[in-house]
């Protein structure tokens, strides 16, 4: 018997329609050619690679995680900036950012435990890996975005063959 490859996870929140599908198209614009492989979203688990046997441990974990977890606020607002030590633009969790930090660190409890390059902060990124002058722009031109939503479930993505990253199973929040 062949073992089976990895898959490549993640989980996120994604940003709703319709601000999640403008953010999409500003980060096209500013001439990310990720843009269309990454729904807008606010990472939870980072891209991680698993085998079967941790992938079905793991959506266990996650409907452990969600089953606790009551519905929470998000407030998007404003621009940031991880220059000069990574090139990414994003638009900043200006509420929300305790809860996002708690369930980052719950979910990365469990089957996976994977270690991180930088430390945790909530963000949606708007722009990465582009040109100085781009990364600029959207640092410039989405200064004043802001929305709000409720968070009520998040998301497991698989990365395909083709680099699209798509939703593969929710887990709403069902916490008290």
């Amino acid at each position: 018997m062949t073992a089976s490859r990895p898959t490549t996870i993640g989980v996120s929140i994604p940003v709703p329609a319709p601000e999640g599908d403008y953010l999409q198209r500003r980060r096209a614009d500013f001439g990310d050619d990720a843009a269309w492989r990454i729904p807008a979203h606010i990472t939870l688990v980072p891209p991680t690679q698993v085998d079967d046997d941790t992938y079905a441990a793991f959506l266990d974990h996650c409907a452990q995680v969600a089953s606790s977890w009551p519905p929470f606020d998000v407030l998007l607002r404003g621009t940031g900036t991880f220059r000069p030590i990574s090139d990414v633009v994003y638009i900043q969790v200006a509420q929300g950012v305790a809860a996002c930090e708690r369930l980052e660190k719950q979910l990365r409890s469990g089957p996976v435990k994977r270690d991180l390059d930088f430390y945790y902060h909530p963000h949606v990124t708007i722009a990465h890996n582009v040109p100085s002058e781009c990364l600029e722009r959207a640092f410039s031109e989405l200064a004043d975005f802001h929305t709000d939503f409720r968070v009520e479930t998040f998301y497991l993505y698989e990365q395909g063959d083709d680099d699209v990253w798509r939703p593969v199973k929710d887990f709403p929040l069902q916490g008290g």
